[in-house]
């Protein structure tokens, strides 16, 4: 372990190959392509609606609904008889800066792909696993707010619930899924693109690109 220790100097100053530097580009496509694309999707099916229910999308920087928009009013109509606060956009001002610090975060990963080392890709990771992890607690967070908060006075009392995350829950007459979307899986695949430019670079025991390596030494052929 002290080895390790005392290695860790020599090891984040050292390159990563081009085939790292590849996937840092990747991952900021990714993201960037992320920014635009749902994250999550929550679907409710229910007896009166049976021609497919009722969907809310979330994106980066809005919410969305199915049937043009119309869902989302229904979703809160529903809120409402049960107590629940409406949910609306303003009501989330992380949309207001999340497209920005996914923007970042492009500008991150193209500077761990120009330099090229390995501190630099643990950099953009780090960061990004860390705003990864918050926005997921961040989103239960809201999804606990909105089912604990409920109003005494509402037309049908039933007991605060916390909205599932991942999966499926019965809710009253209800069935809520929860899932994400594609926005999600595109920010799934820039972490991996970030942590296999890192296995690279860690791997790599001269931190010299893979073709400088093989080339002939000149004074020996």
């Amino acid at each position: 372990m002290r080895d390790f220790v005392d290695r860790l100097p020599e090891i984040t100053d050292r390159s990563i190959p081009n085939r790292g530097r590849f996937l840092m580009v990747t991952g900021a496509v990714l993201l960037a392509v992320s920014i635009f694309l749902p994250l999550w999707q929550i679907h409710l099916e229910a007896p009166q609606y049976p021609e497919g229910g009722l969907d809310m999308y979330i994106y980066s920087h809005k919410l969305d609904a199915g049937n043009d928009g119309q869902d989302l009013k229904e979703i809160n109509n529903l809120n409402h008889y049960i107590g629940m606060a409406p949910i609306e956009e303003e009501d989330f001002a992380e949309m207001t800066f999340i497209p920005f610090l996914l923007g970042g975060f492009v500008l991150l990963a193209l500077r761990g792909a120009f330099f090229g080392t390995v501190k630099s890709v643990v950099d953009t990771l780090v960061l990004f696993v860390y705003f990864g992890a918050f926005s997921m607690w961040r989103f239960y967070y809201q999804l606990y707010t909105y089912a604990h908060n409920l109003d005494p006075k509402a037309a049908m009392d039933i007991e605060p619930f916390t909205p599932i995350l991942i999966g499926w829950k019965q809710i009253a007459n209800f069935t809520q899924y929860s899932f994400p979307r594609e926005g999600s899986a595109l920010l799934l695949g820039a972490t991996l693109c970030f942590v296999g430019a890192l296995w690279m670079g860690v791997r790599s025991e001269t931190g010299t690109d893979e073709t400088e390596a093989s080339e002939p030494d000149p004074a020996t052929a």
